[in-house]
């Protein structure tokens, strides 16, 4: 980790692996890592946009991320999908 990304405390980073914890969120083109397998897409539309948001699951520590493909938002990318209580 370099100093100046944040560790996670929040309950949904719990847990994350190191290369998890690594990849930028919410910045649009930012790399993922090795062992995140892609799964489904879905076509979501963000104001009077069609996106591709694509879930991915790290098979490392069990992580599951939403990709979202806006070329209008830079800081569409990479989000961590929250665990349902």
């Amino acid at each position: 980790m370099t100093p100046d990304q944040i560790p996670p405390t929040d309950a949904t980073h719990a847990g994350m692996c190191e290369p998890c914890t690594a990849v930028q969120q919410n910045w649009r083109r930012a790399p993922g890592h090795a062992e995140l397998v892609q799964g489904a897409n879905r076509k979501e539309l963000r104001g009077e946009t069609t996106v591709t948001v694509t879930r991915y699951r790290c098979d490392h520590c069990g992580t599951v991320w939403d990709y979202e493909n806006n070329k209008a938002n830079q800081r569409a990318g990479w989000s961590v999908v929250p665990l349902r209580a």
